[in-house]
């Protein structure tokens, strides 16, 4: 029997929020089309603070926010200016160039409030790489979720557990918010090549070993494992089918062509890239 792989992840600052990436590190670059992931900790905001994540550019991948509490707005060079609500999806798929803005929603800078949530980013097949972007919004209502003995599960993005999101996936994907109640027992099918599971909050036990909080578990490959709850619990597995070869990340960008990574600094840092409409602000290439 393969063990499970840790990963405990670093502690990051994004333009004050702070943050956990367990993905990508120096052991694991991906996890089915997974390359980057983001835990939004939970964090308490003053009124009239909040999140202003600059206009910045990206290639090769989808963005996919998901939060459990607080809003987003989604500003794109698509024309895209959404507000993102706790459970909804926002799903932006780079191509070849894009642009775009997060922050905190005019209407929510009035009052507290808290802000929790997951941005992952997924590599795109590399007969999506180039080409044009893509938004989509997916509210709450229009995820699936099974609620059976204590055992709840949302289908963010993908397929898994007989549920199939709406999310325009570009790859066999798996990603879905686990709620365990106190003493339920939740079996992890092998229907994904790559899976791994992140534990939010609560305690629990993967096949009889307890989980760190906040630690990202790859599982080994083909094996079924078994998801305890010792106390009520909170994670998101997530992973789908291998990349199609290796990817390079820089920055914001992602590709199977190290020469496009440098076409894309190089145009970024020039300004010939599109730009959100109404955003003038924007985040240097470091």
């Amino acid at each position: 029997m393969i063990m499970p792989l840790t990963i405990r992840p670093r502690a990051e600052d994004v333009e004050g929020q702070p943050i956990l990436r367990p993905l990508p590190s120096a052991k694991c670059r991906s996890v089915g089309p997974f390359v980057f992931f983001d835990h939004m900790l939970q964090t308490s905001y003053k009124a009239g603070q909040g999140m202003n994540i600059r206009q910045h550019p990206h290639i090769g991948l989808s963005t996919l926010t998901y939060l459990f509490e607080g809003k987003l707005q989604h500003k794109d060079s698509l024309g895209s200016d959404q507000i993102v609500d706790a459970g909804d999806v926002s799903w932006m798929t780079a191509g070849s160039a894009i642009a775009h803005v997060e922050r905190t929603p005019e209407t929510l800078l009035g009052s507290d409030f808290i802000m929790h949530g997951l941005q992952v980013w997924l590599a795109s097949p590399q007969s999506h790489e180039q080409g044009p972007g893509h938004y989509s919004h997916h509210p709450a209502h229009t995820l699936p979720v099974s609620d059976n003995l204590g055992i709840k599960i949302r289908m963010i993005a993908g397929s898994g557990f007989c549920l199939q999101s709406p999310v325009p996936t570009l790859s066999p994907t798996l990603y879905a918010e686990l709620n365990l109640q106190t003493a339920t027992t939740l079996l992890i099918p092998t229907e994904h090549e790559e899976r791994a599971l992140y534990l939010l909050s609560g305690e629990a036990q993967l096949d009889g070993e307890p989980l760190e909080p906040h630690s990202l578990v790859v599982l080994p490959a083909g094996e079924e494992m078994t998801l305890f709850a010792d106390s009520d619990c909170h994670a998101v597995l997530f992973g789908g089918a291998p990349l199609d070869g290796p990817r390079r990340m820089n920055w914001n960008f992602v590709s199977s062509d190290p020469a496009r990574i440098d076409e894309a600094r190089r145009r970024w840092a020039a300004g010939d890239w599109p730009t959100v409409p109404g955003e003038s602000e924007r985040i240097e290439l470091p």
